[in-house]
């Protein structure tokens, strides 16, 4: 009996914890940089919603990402940096958070939380690398990268779409910002509240190429004079600022605005500086400060945080996770062994161990990597290259190298880097398996971003018949018979291998330059003369005429459990090798 009455009393105790956790909806966008806001001094930018958070919140202004948007994610998901956690490029397979990585979903998950995700991943596109096994009870994508990239649905246009939901394909109505907004926003209506729960929330605008629900979307930034690209970009930051005003009126409506952890954040500096880049030098893809200094503003009425300030320490991505584990009072499933330090102490003014603290932003992007493309960052000072020293403080242009004035401070950096070096790169270029063969992911759908050679990444890459390079590994999960599936165009095109798939879908999206037809990079699709399509994986090897009608090749492969490289390639009718096949499905026969 009283073994039961205590019991009782302990899930009793536990109920009310948890009630008092607060929620926490965790947004970002993609390739808004610090200067894209008006709060921030934009002169042209109009985005009310976001003004009113940065006024009602923790202004980091001194927060820094990577200069790209996989590697960036998979620091803010890892809490580590992302070098070490092996996401070191958007595409080529290097944009897969290592597995076995607790994530920030794996430890909300862990803490009594249910977890959803709306939006973009960019960490991996096949079992063990998705949302839903990273700790997303929730999750609802396009392509892994972003619209268009080769393992989204090959006719979406950000416009009434298909999307990955919880691993299954299903239409969405609507614009691809407003429903990603809009399901987060059912998600809180319907939640019951027994649990608190973790929302991310990042979006893939205002990231192009740009698509709208309605040809005049965009006419007031058009009114303005601006250069039509501009014009998109300015457009869909604008249409996410008004989403999150109406997310907020959801959490407002439900009673738990107040107890609810908000946080805006960017994925990497802005695409668009030329109105405004607050001073700064560098834009997305830069090691200078504009290509990785972004807002961040945290905001929590019942945290007791103190007044809506600035905060103007040096920051980072790799802060938010040990950041939100102690504000909502959680533990890590396992020891994880982070970069990234709580913000809290910042919070109540307590600065002393900050002082010192040496950050470092990586270029990355390449398979032999220089170790001289990055920012070593200490305070105001900024090391670029390892040669060329600037003080933002007074320079935050970057213009005047200072480095012969400060060598005592270019010593200290470079020793700092050195220690940073030996942590983040041991094994940093192993290649991510996807596992064929288990229940959880009937079917792989390998495409041409996740080719270790090649640099494309997108349906319009392979539309237009370039020529992708690479070989793909896979791990099987048992050994056995695999069916491996080759094909020119992805299921949903239905063409065969060297015919054209027929574009009829109805106009439903709209850039700044009229109707969209299709999403594809340059709306070219051409057809390839292929002949014959030859297989290698692991020890098989098969080379196979292609016959006028055929749509996909199908090859019966034994391969052994373990990790295994598929190497598919189109020959032309006069058998000279044209490129790597495009669209490859692999499934347990």
């Amino acid at each position: 009996m009283m073994n039961r009455l205590a019991l009782v009393l302990v899930l009793c105790v536990s109920a009310a914890y948890a009630a008092k956790r607060p929620n926490v909806i965790l947004m970002v966008t993609d390739d808004q940089g610090y200067g894209d806001i008006a709060a921030h001094g934009n002169p042209v930018i109009q985005t009310p919603e976001m003004d009113r958070l940065h006024s009602q919140s923790i202004r980091l202004t001194d927060f820094h990402v990577d200069p790209t948007c996989a590697p960036t994610r998979g620091a803010l998901m890892s809490g580590k940096f992302s070098h070490r956690a092996r996401v070191w490029h958007t595409v080529r397979g290097g944009n897969h958070l290592r597995e076995g990585e607790i994530t920030m979903a794996d430890v909300f998950k862990h803490n009594g939380y249910d977890t959803a995700m709306f939006g973009k991943w960019h960490l991996g596109a096949n079992y063990p690398y998705r949302p839903m096994d990273r700790g997303f009870d929730e999750w609802l994508g396009l392509g892994d990268g972003g619209p268009n990239t080769s393992d989204c649905w090959f006719w979406n246009d950000r416009v009434n779409d298909m999307y990955w939901h919880n691993g299954e394909r299903e239409y969405r109505e609507g614009f691809n910002p407003d429903v990603f907004y809009r399901e987060a926003g059912e998600y809180v209506k319907k939640h019951k509240g027994e649990k608190p729960f973790f929302i991310y929330l990042p979006t893939y605008v205002p990231h192009k190429p740009y698509s709208f629900p309605a040809p005049d979307f965009h006419e007031k930034y058009l009114a303005m004079g601006l250069e039509k690209e501009l014009v998109a970009f300015y457009a869909s930051i604008a249409r996410v600022d008004w989403n999150i005003g109406q997310l907020r009126k959801t959490l407002e409506e439900k009673g738990i605005a107040d107890n609810t952890i908000l946080i805006f954040m960017t994925d990497n500096g802005s695409t668009h500086t030329e109105v405004f880049n607050a001073g700064m030098s560098g834009h997305k893809g830069s090691t200078n400060e504009g290509g990785h200094r972004v807002p961040c503003f945290i905001h929590w009425p019942a945290g007791k945080l103190g007044a809506p300030r600035d905060i103007s320490n040096l920051t980072a991505h790799i802060d938010v996770l040990p950041t939100l584990m102690e504000l909502c009072g959680m533990q890590s499933p396992e020891p994880m062994d982070l970069d990234g330090k709580s913000l809290v102490p910042l919070f109540h003014g307590k600065t002393p161990d900050w002082q010192n603290r040496t950050l470092v932003v990586e270029k990355q992007r390449q398979l032999e990597y220089n170790r001289k493309y990055n920012a070593i960052m200490n305070g105001s000072w900024r090391l670029l290259g390892h040669s060329k020293l600037y003080d933002i403080s007074k320079d935050p242009a970057q213009k005047t190298n200072v480095a012969k004035e400060h060598p005592e401070v270019v010593e200290k950096l470079l020793k700092d880097f050195e220690a940073y070096w030996k942590r983040v790169t041991p094994d940093d270029r192993s290649f991510p398996t996807p596992i064929a063969g288990t229940p959880y992911d009937e079917e792989l759908l390998l495409g041409i971003s996740e080719l270790r050679d090649g640099d494309g990444y997108a349906h319009g890459y392979c539309a237009e018949g370039r020529e992708a390079k690479g070989i793909w590994h896979i791990e099987a999960a048992v050994a056995g018979i695999y069916e491996i599936e080759v094909r020119r165009w992805p299921k949903e095109a239905e063409a065969p291998f060297d015919g054209v798939p027929k574009v009829n879908k109805t106009v439903d999206a709209w850039s700044t330059r009229g109707p969209k037809t299709t999403f594809l990079t340059s709306g070219k699709i051409t057809a390839l003369p292929i002949g014959s399509v030859s297989l290698k994986a692991g020890e098989f090897y098969e080379k196979r005429a292609v016959g006028p009608e055929d749509k996909a090749l199908i090859f019966d492969v034994e391969l052994p459990k373990g990790v295994v490289t598929i190497d598919a390639v189109f020959y032309d009718k006069n058998d000279k090798r044209m490129t790597n096949a495009y669209y490859v499905y692999v499934r347990k026969g």
